[in-house]
């Protein structure tokens, strides 16, 4: 009830500025931040009582104060905050690269790389085949001759499968974990941005020879293009964790501001020289950690996890913001089933994976059972995805668009839920004793 109680004064209190005069794009936007902050602390804290990840909670605050609900928070604000989400993405990034070491990928590496391979695989297989199977009811496959549907189907199961590191990073910081089901869902989620970058180009070659864009401005896409921006990335970020390391040896001042610069500074970068941001900050931060003395490494990532709280809440919260409603109920009769569909493709591949990998050892089993479960949101790099293929093909591409985004809203709300319940069944919660759920009840 306090909770609850909290958030109604919030949204008095911002009703009642308001009359005051708040003048100027600017002011909006800063009110806007600061409501957000408040606001979707509130609304994560009380889904938190309720036993709901605290990042469901931000997300639906967003929905609930953003333009397509409430309109406490107007889509022209919601647009100027989008650098919060950059830097965000740029922080996941980083800490995310962080939490790998050498020891472990050559540890995990080869599980990683097994249920991500057969995951990927039969989740765009399933969706394909579904599109083609519902095309007369799908906006962007019908009246379409059948190569064109396929090439349609293929760009929109290719985004479909995509990951959320984000939202794997956010939970396990919130929770802790630090388990072998939280090692190995963040390595393949790490991972599955890298490849379906590659994917997406394939599928959108494909698409080309089979339905040419019209139109002028349509932006190319060559190997070389794909390259510089996959190995750039690599090797921009190696340069970029090696500085880091340096400061941390020699420095190792004012490490929260340092935190924010190195974030801010790494996804700039990286739009300067058209390279691929997520995978420059990840290599940046694994290279600064697995370079650095371990107690300089952990000094920085605890300052980043410090910046990064309030950044998670804004983040969440603009993501819901961002949510169509209108649209989600315009699909929701396609949007359900390609959801059901694509999580039992999900857990198909990762327990297909699970056995080709041969997990063995402490862990193994939740690892089997429950990998699937940090696999369902998605977010980040996806949306930026589906907008590409809109700017591609600006009508049938733009549908695609509209249809993912929608699928995106569901997949964000329910994929936390189950991976923290699955974290909560591996025993691998620490930051809260209550949802550790002993590992015998499990069997």
């Amino acid at each position: 009830m306090r909770r609850i109680i909290v958030l109604a004064l919030l949204l008095g209190g911002l009703e009642l500025i308001k009359p005051l005069g708040v003048h100027g794009f600017g002011s909006q936007s800063l009110l806007a931040f600061g409501f957000l902050i408040l606001g979707a602390y509130a609304a994560g804290e009380l889904a938190a009582d309720v036993g709901i990840p605290k990042l469901v909670g931000y997300l639906l605050s967003g929905v609930a104060f953003g333009p397509w609900s409430l309109g406490v928070v107007a889509a022209d604000s919601v647009t100027a905050l989008s650098p919060v989400s950059s830097l965000a993405i740029a922080l996941i990034a980083f800490l995310a690269g962080a939490e790998l070491r050498v020891p472990e990928v050559r540890a995990r590496g080869k599980t990683v790389v097994r249920i991500l391979a057969a995951e990927l695989s039969v989740t765009l297989v399933v969706i394909t085949a579904l599109l083609l199977a519902l095309a007369s009811f799908v906006p962007f496959l019908a009246n379409l001759a059948p190569a064109e549907r396929v090439a349609f189907a293929l760009l929109f199961a290719t985004i479909a499968i995509v990951h959320s590191p984000a939202v794997a990073m956010a939970l396990l910081n919130e929770t802790g974990a630090r388990g072998p089901l939280a090692r190995t869902a963040l390595g393949i989620v790490l991972l599955s941005d890298v490849v379906i970058v590659l994917l997406l180009t394939a599928s959108l070659t494909i698409a080309r020879l089979l339905v040419p864009p019209g139109g002028a401005g349509v932006p190319a896409i060559s190997l070389g293009r794909v390259v510089w921006e996959l190995g750039g990335a690599i090797l921009i970020g190696a340069v970029i964790g090696g500085l880091v390391a340096i400061y941390l040896r020699f420095v190792r001042k004012e490490l929260f501001l340092f935190a924010i610069i190195v974030a801010f500074f790494g996804s700039e970068v990286a739009g300067l020289v058209h390279v691929e941001p997520l995978l420059t900050l990840i290599v940046a931060g694994f290279t600064a950690e697995n370079i650095s003395r371990p107690a300089h490494g952990e000094a920085l990532r605890h300052a980043m996890e410090r910046v990064a709280a309030p950044i998670f809440v804004v983040f969440f919260a603009l993501a819901g913001a961002q949510i169509v409603l209108p649209d989600l109920a315009r699909f929701w009769m396609l949007v359900i089933p390609l959801a059901l569909v694509r999580a039992i493709a999900i857990w198909t591949g990762c327990r297909i994976g699970s056995r080709w990998a041969h997990l063995e050892g402490a862990g193994s089993e939740h690892v089997k059972r429950y990998t699937w479960t940090a696999l369902i949101p998605q977010a980040g790099v996806a949306i930026g995805l589906a907008a590409a293929v809109a700017s591609t093909y600006p009508g049938r591409g733009g549908e695609i668009r509209t249809l993912f985004l929608a699928l995106v809203a569901l997949n964000q709300a329910v994929g936390p839920i189950l991976f923290r319940r699955a974290l909560a069944r591996s025993g691998e919660i620490v930051n809260d004793a209550k949802d550790i759920v002993p590992a015998a009840s499990t069997a």
